[in-house]
């Protein structure tokens, strides 16, 4: 049976180029700024919705009780109750904050009962 041989001098599907600077692709300084600011901002959508949900439903753990401040409020997240975190209506339904090892022991739990369920 014959070889396949592959040329390796060929670029991949999906593969990068080179990155372009600045004087390549003609843009300006204040178009580079702009770019840079769009693409900082995308990531920050999760941080309005900590916010919001901190606003509607305090700085308290919704399992355990604790109380939270500004000194360990860092502690507090929050939980999405539907397991979508795209899911973030304006009103909070699908929030809840929980302290970080609440949070872990709710995610742990539904993953074991994952694991038990499977049928082997």
């Amino acid at each position: 049976m014959a070889r396949t041989r592959f040329s390796t001098n060929r670029r991949r599907p999906g593969r990068r180029s080179a990155p372009q600077t600045p004087a390549s692709t003609g843009e300006s300084a204040k178009e580079i700024a702009a770019r840079l600011k769009a693409s900082a901002s995308i990531g920050k959508s999760a941080q309005d919705y900590r916010r919001k949900s901190l606003d509607i439903h305090g700085w308290f753990c919704a399992k355990c009780g604790r109380d939270f401040d500004e000194n360990n409020l860092h502690i507090l997240t929050v939980h999405h109750r539907d397991g979508n975190h795209k899911n973030n209506p304006p009103d909070g339904s699908n929030w809840e904050n929980l302290c970080v090892d609440c949070h872990e022991d709710e995610h742990s739990r539904d993953m074991l009962g994952r694991y038990l369920s499977d049928d082997r």
